[in-house]
């Protein structure tokens, strides 16, 4: 996990340099455990204020442009017990998404977006040009 971790936050690293002034997220590929597909997302905050909390969506897609499974989830704050997302740091989210059967393929694609992000003092961030997502080479 620790070697991972490393290697995530090295992309992270790569996509702020090239976006810088933004919460950069890099999205790595779908795992499977059971009837769980698991996401594992990398955000890096290169804003100059705290991301107080993020919301984000989190599609599986077939193949085919399908939808497989979806789910929403706060992955910066949003509860007491989540902290902000300090300015130069960052974090691991896994987005975990659980199906009522068993996923009929594992050839699936995470498409991530955000719903809502709240700077420092209840600031919404603009979506379009504060949030950048990159997906990780499988």
């Amino acid at each position: 996990m620790n070697v991972l971790f490393r290697i995530l936050t090295g992309i992270a690293s790569f996509c702020s340099i090239a976006t810088s002034a933004q919460l950069a997220v890099t999205v790595s590929p779908v795992k499977f455990t059971g009837q769980k597909a698991i996401v594992l997302m990398a955000l890096t905050n290169n804003l100059a204020e705290s991301v107080e909390s993020a919301r984000a969506i989190c599609f599986l897609l077939d193949d085919q442009g399908n939808m497989a499974g979806q789910s929403t989830k706060w992955v910066i704050g949003g509860t007491k017990d989540r902290l902000a997302l300090q300015p130069k740091s960052g974090t691991i989210f896994n987005f975990v998404i659980t199906s009522p059967q068993p996923f009929t393929t594992t050839n699936l694609t995470a498409q991530v977006s955000f719903s809502r992000v709240v700077l420092t003092g209840g600031k919404l961030a603009n979506l379009q040009q504060e949030v950048t997502i990159a997906t990780a080479i499988k």
